[in-house]
């Protein structure tokens, strides 16, 4: 090697190491204020006087990233099940995090003796995660009439278009019986189409039996990708789910009976919709329904043509407080929003992902029921 070589070696070493400690300097931190100070601290104050060894210390600092890693190293039920309910810990120890900070803040101007908050940090800790999990159970159905002006696809029809959409059901997070069960509930509903905005898998290796129960509903199944699906085996999945008769779209459109279905990809990027819905031709006649995992490009929908557009993505934050932070990244968090001359709906999902826990917030199947202006007049 020659001097120059040698310089040049020398110099780039420490940049590289400069952009591998970079992110650990902020992780690191992050991690033990989430996942190894709230059980340390609770210890502590029921158990005053005891000192955790090195091992204890140990599993607690590894033990969530580990678990979760498990399934990706070994992939099968057993280790699948251990990454589900190491995710459900981590959401514990959110919500313990959230219980400690004010009582960190508090406890010196009130002198509370340690075990005694100890055991009532517990308490509460042990009663809102029992909630948030029973919560996560629930599949409760939200209906929504919606009228939409100047549309020749809805002014055809004798009676309401209905719709279903399910979105963020996150099979892996959550065990194929869900899905199941999530199945059973859409069938009962007199839908002419089932729309599934992304994230319906979050684990790889997702079998086709796991995702059969899809085939039997009775009506069509459209689907376009979310962000997790794009994490894990992207190409797998959309091949599974079309061999058990769901329509996949990947940045593109079918028309059903006077309704347009357009399928956009989902993308970091906030410009997805407005690079992707110029190379679709815009049926004049059809009601437009675009489907895209995150509710970004509203204004390039309306602007497109769209009529109605279907999101999901936000879980409405989950477990308070962290909807806040998803507020600063999405506007449109939850619910209905006229943009222009679109209706925009944004699905707080059907399930859960990570932690199987709900905390103010509730996951739904949405049942929507669209109607011309004229019809709502008839």
């Amino acid at each position: 090697m020659s001097v120059r070589d040698q310089a040049r070696t020398s110099t780039q070493r420490p940049g590289r190491w400069r952009r591998l400690l970079a992110p650990a300097a902020v992780i690191v931190p992050i991690y033990f204020l989430f996942l190894a100070y709230p059980p340390l601290r609770l210890l502590s104050l029921l158990a005053p006087a005891w000192q955790p060894d090195t091992a204890i210390l140990l599993a607690v600092f590894t033990g969530p990233a580990l678990g979760r890693l498990s399934y990706e190293w070994r992939p099968g039920t057993l280790t699948r099940r251990i990454a589900a309910l190491t995710m459900t810990w981590c959401g514990l120890c959110f919500v313990a995090l959230c219980l400690l900070l004010p009582f960190e803040v508090l406890r010196p101007i009130f002198a509370w003796p340690a075990q005694a908050s100890g055991l009532v940090l517990l308490g509460a800790l042990a009663a809102l995660g029992f909630l948030g999990i029973a919560n996560a159970q629930l599949l409760p159905v939200h209906e929504l009439r919606l009228r939409l002006p100047d549309c020749p696809g809805l002014q055809q029809r004798t009676k309401p278009l209905q719709i279903v959409q399910i979105s963020d059901v996150h099979i892996g997070s959550r065990e194929p019986g869900f899905l199941r069960r999530v199945v059973r509930r859409v069938a009962e509903l007199p839908a002419d189409y089932v729309l599934i905005t992304g994230d319906l898998i979050d684990f790889r290796d997702i079998s086709l039996a796991e995702l059969r129960p899809l085939g039997d509903l009775r009506v069509p199944v459209l689907f376009c990708i979310g962000n997790h699906e794009r994490y894990v085996d992207l190409e797998a999945i959309c091949d599974r789910l079309r061999r058990v008769g769901v329509t996949v779209l990947r940045n593109e459109a079918v028309t059903l009976d006077g309704v347009q279905f357009i399928g956009v990809d989902d993308a970091d990027r906030r410009d997805q919709v407005a690079r992707v819905l110029p190379q679709i031709a815009p049926e004049p006649d059809a009601l437009r329904v675009l489907l895209y995992h995150r509710p970004d490009g509203a204004e390039d929908a309306a602007a497109w043509g769209t009529h109605l557009m279907l999101c999901g993505h936000t879980h409405n934050g989950q477990i308070k407080p962290f909807n806040w932070l998803v507020r600063r990244q999405f506007e449109r968090i939850q619910g209905l929003y006229e943009v222009g001359s679109l209706l925009l709906y944004v699905s707080p999902g059907t399930g859960t992902w990570g932690p199987v826990m709900r905390l103010g917030t509730r996951g739904e199947i949405t049942w929507l029921k669209l109607e011309s202006v004229e019809q709502s007049h008839q």
